[in-house]
């Protein structure tokens, strides 16, 4: 672990902390911490940062509630820059919008980003507009029972591809299972979160069984 004294602080005293979300790893803003907000942030386990303009401390979700709770934070090659992995409670930017960063500037036609939120967002639009032509389209509508069809039957290609050894054929079926059982959580009002802590909390217990094992 770096010690925050060999941390470089600028000549005010500051150190820029790029805060992201720990399930999506988007970014939800850029903020600065001195020496004091950054070790009350980790003595509280929250994000608390430097005020530029107000000159002052102030603990993000005191006052609205949006709190950050801190998963790690890294220290750049240089140690003059910090990435700040959060959990959070609510909107990360004051306008009440989940990022600081909702403005596009320039997206690569060849060169295209891929998350499993992303997917999950597209999927909520295809729910809410239900889009003609759309197969997802097709899926909501026809319901519950067709979806929990494809989900089975993509669970059983995944089976046939894995038992004849096929990686190419068992990855494009994983694929398609992934896919389909994300519509079925569009559709049960699951959040890729819930997911998310659901197998953070299973990791936790797995450790915990390792570490018996070793002691017994």
């Amino acid at each position: 672990m770096v010690d925050i004294k060999e941390l470089k602080f600028d000549e005010k005293g500051l150190i820029p902390a790029v805060v992201v979300d720990t399930i999506t790893k988007k970014v939800l803003t850029v903020a600065y911490m001195n020496e004091e907000s950054l070790k009350i942030s980790m003595e509280k386990g929250l994000t608390c940062f430097f005020s530029r303009s107000r000159q002052e401390l102030w603990l993000k979700g005191e006052t609205s509630g949006n709190y950050q709770h801190i998963v790690s934070i890294t220290a750049d090659c240089d140690k003059d820059a910090l990435v700040v992995e959060v959990e959070k409670d609510g909107p990360a930017c004051h306008k009440g919008t989940d990022s600081c960063f909702e403005y596009p500037v320039y997206q690569s036609e060849d060169l295209k980003s891929f998350s499993m939120q992303g997917l999950y967002d597209l999927l909520v639009g295809r729910n809410e507009k239900r889009p003609e032509g759309s197969y997802t389209t097709y899926l909501f509508e026809k319901g519950i029972d067709k979806i929990l069809k494809k989900v089975g039957e993509e669970c059983t290609e995944v089976i046939i591809a894995g038992k004849a050894d096929d990686k190419k054929e068992t990855i494009y079926e994983l694929a398609d299972l992934t896919y389909h059982a994300m519509v079925l959580m569009v559709q049960m009002g699951i959040s890729v979160e819930d997911v998310h802590k659901e197998l953070a909390s299973r990791n936790i217990i797995d450790v915990k069984v390792k570490q018996e094992k070793m002691t017994s």
